[in-house]
C-alpha cells in the first residue's frame, strides 16, 4: 500500500484579532510548529476494597497543553512588534484564537496565550526567535 504521509512544508500559522467576523493573521517565516501536545490526567480512585489491592483510576481533566514555534528573528519586523504587543496583554485580552493551517487544508483551531518569546542572535547563524503559546479549552482538528 502506499504511504499517504507528507513533508510539512507550507504549513502556517496564523493569530485572529477577536473581531467579528474574526481576520486571521500568518505570522511570517516560521521555520517549525509544534501543534498541540493533548494530555489527561487520570484520578486514582483507590479503595479498601480494589480488587487484589490493584489500584483504580478514573479519567480526570484534560489539558490542550502546548504549541511551539521556530521563526526567523527579524529584529525591526511587524512580527517581532507584535509579538512584543501581544506579551504586553493581560487578562482575558492575552487570550487569542489560534490556527494552524496545514498544506492539506487540514486546520489545527484552539485559543491560546503566548507564555514564551525567545528572541536569539547567535554570531554565526541565522537570528531565530522561539514561540510558546499555551491552549486553553479543546483544541479541534478539522480536515479539508
Amino acid at each position: 500500500m502506499a504511504t499517504s504521509a507528507s513533508i510539512g512544508f507550507g504549513t502556517l500559522f496564523k493569530s485572529g484579532n477577536g473581531a467579528v467576523p474574526e481576520i486571521f493573521t500568518t505570522i511570517a517565516e516560521v521555520t517549525a510548529i509544534t501543534p498541540p501536545a493533548m494530555s489527561r490526567d487520570t484520578v486514582d480512585a483507590s479503595h479498601e476494597l480494589s480488587p487484589e489491592a490493584w489500584r483504580e483510576f478514573i479519567a480526570g481533566m484534560k489539558d490542550g497543553g502546548e504549541v511551539s514555534l521556530e521563526m526567523n528573528f527579524i529584529p525591526g519586523g511587524v512580527d517581532a512588534a507584535n509579538l512584543m504587543a501581544e506579551l504586553a496583554l493581560t487578562g482575558s485580552a492575552a487570550l487569542k484564537n489560534r490556527q494552524i493551517v496545514f498544506p492539506d487544508g487540514s486546520v489545527f483551531a484552539f485559543a491560546a496565550i503566548l507564555t514564551g518569546y525567545e528572541p536569539d542572535a547567535p554570531i554565526d547563524d541565522k537570528m531565530a526567535a522561539s514561540l510558546t503559546f499555551k491552549v486553553s479549552g479543546k483544541p479541534s482538528l478539522n480536515g479539508s
